[in-house]
């Protein structure tokens, strides 16, 4: 049976590894791979080494910082850039596509939370704001009923088993009472979070901090995470972490975060 791959990666700096993400397209074939913190803009963004592999490529960025993107084998039906709800929000960290497949609409989003940190001052309200408009767009998608992801970079750390040592993070906007509840209230709308429909294991990381030994020692957290609306989770056959990719040289403290949908291309 032929299914649908949908990446999340975190490429910190797509134009700095630009030859890492070509490699590990070649080799992991995704079809739908959502990017964040592409630190570019669209001008600066590498499409032609992307192209050149048969994916369409769809970017929101921003000069120096934030960013992301989506990849498509699939050609895109429609694109909506930044998450509604707050017109003086300038920050690109979100990008919707739109796609047609032989069960119908799938709506993929790649987003990139506010990170929230130092939690005293006003970047942590920037964060559970965000995350308030994010439960708001959600729950006006989810009333469409159709297969729907929301994949990417969320800064949000669900449970202590979600880090090796939670001991470190007690103190981070990645892990604060009001960060998990915005979480778990955007997942209660109706979501299924993929990574945990599959294990309920400790030690599943997708970032390790390039400080201090993180990745040798194994002191990552989980922070990367899809969500599938109820149609979308109808289709779930499986879920990945492709955790070898942070041992490449020159890697992104992030690794992809796999799904695969019984779904394909109209």
């Amino acid at each position: 049976m032929k299914f649908m791959k949908i990446v999340t990666w975190n490429i910190n700096g797509v134009r700095a590894r630009i030859e890492n993400l070509v490699h590990w397209l070649k080799e992991s074939d995704p079809d739908i791979v959502c990017l964040q913190e592409i630190k570019t803009v669209d001008e600066g963004f590498p499409r032609f080494e992307i192209e050149a592999l048969g994916y369409n490529v769809e970017t929101h960025g921003q000069k120096g910082f934030n960013g992301v993107a989506i990849l498509s084998k699939l050609r895109f039906d429609e694109v909506n850039r930044g998450l509604p709800g707050d017109d003086a929000d300038e920050q690109a960290r979100f990008i919707e596509g739109v796609f047609s497949t032989d069960k119908g609409v799938l709506r993929v989003v790649s987003l990139y939370l506010p990170n929230g940190n130092p939690v005293g001052t006003e970047k942590f309200p920037y964060k559970l704001s965000w995350m308030a408009r994010l439960e708001r767009w959600a729950t006006q998608r989810l009333a469409l009923e159709e297969a729907l992801v929301l994949a990417g970079d969320y800064n949000v750390i669900p449970e202590a088993m979600d880090a090796r040592n939670i001991e470190l993070w007690l103190g981070d906007a990645l892990y604060q009472p009001e960060t998990r509840q915005a979480f778990r209230r955007l997942i209660n709308l109706g979501f299924t979070e993929a990574v945990r429909a599959v294990t309920d294991q400790p030690d599943v990381y997708t970032f390790w901090d390039y400080q201090a030994g993180a990745w040798q020692k194994n002191n990552g957290i989980r922070i990367d995470h899809l969500l599938l609306s109820p149609e979308a989770a109808n289709r779930f056959a499986s879920a990945s972490i492709e955790k070898h990719v942070r041992a490449w040289e020159k890697p992104s403290d992030h690794v992809p975060v796999a799904i695969d949908l019984n779904l394909q291309a109209a």
